[in-house]
């Protein structure tokens, strides 16, 4: 009985000392995800944007739910060939305390071409994305 007790007194204090993330850096971290998400989406296309940055699991709404990496870039890729644009910037982050997740949201402009060939703003708006991190220490988005 006595050494459950001090067993149990050593994992509380292990718990208990477990030193607590710095949120601002996990703030900034995540920042930083999102604007390498946007930069990619721009210069290399949004399929591979989308692609790059979902985790596994990543789910997006877009009318219905369309879960995992693979169908998020099958679902871009006709967008991506018909030339339409996305330009995004994170406002907002926010951080759970653990620093295991956090979420942001922003303004956004869709853009697509025009009978002229030029872009143009079809639609802009408000995103939320949801991130959590990795075990390899990148965030990667779980929704959006």
């Amino acid at each position: 009985m006595k050494s459950l007790f001090i067993t149990m007194v050593a994992i509380a204090t292990l718990v208990a000392c477990e030193p607590k993330p710095d949120l601002k850096k996990v703030a900034k971290d995540i920042r930083q995800a999102e604007e390498e998400f946007a930069k990619l989406a721009d210069e290399k296309g949004v399929a591979v944007g989308f692609y790059e940055f979902a985790a596994e699991e990543a789910v997006i709404n877009r009318g219905g739910l369309i879960k995992g990496r693979d169908a998020i870039k099958a679902f871009y890729d006709p967008i991506e060939k018909a030339g339409t644009k996305f330009k995004w910037s994170p406002d907002t982050v926010v951080v759970s305390e653990s620093g295991e997740m956090g979420y942001t949201y922003g303004k956004y402009q869709h853009f697509e071409k025009d009978s002229l060939g030029n872009l143009k703003v079809a639609s802009s708006g408000i995103f939320h994305t949801v991130w959590k991190k990795q075990k390899d220490g990148s965030w990667k988005y779980v929704w959006d």
